[in-house]
């Protein structure tokens, strides 16, 4: 009786084990697709329109960075500034005068 409950075991142990190692690869494949879809965020030219559309203009540095743009431009009132992005949404996290040289 012990002999056919250590086979039942191994059998239904192996069984499981490779039910999981079939699955693996399948949730693998879909893992890169989504964390890169995730991660773009919006594109520099959906920032900037956004920017535009609260008055800013001239811009001049557009750069993306882990985690926001970086935007040099003029805001509304008509002074220099450095505005941090949020890459997902577009709002302004951080904005700073810049002061002419």
């Amino acid at each position: 009786m012990r002999a056919t409950t250590l086979i039942a075991t191994l059998a239904l142990t192996g069984g499981l084990f490779a039910a999981g190692a079939a699955l693996v690869p399948a949730f693998a494949q879909n893992a890169p697709a989504a964390a890169a879809s995730q991660s773009a965020g919006m594109s520099t030219q959906a920032v900037q329109t956004k920017l535009a559309a609260s008055g800013y203009r001239d811009f001049e540095k557009f750069e993306r960075k882990r985690d926001r743009y970086e935007v040099k431009a003029t805001d509304p009132k008509g002074q220099r500034v450095e505005l941090y992005v949020d890459p997902f949404t577009g709002d302004i996290v951080k904005s700073e005068v810049k002061r002419r040289k």
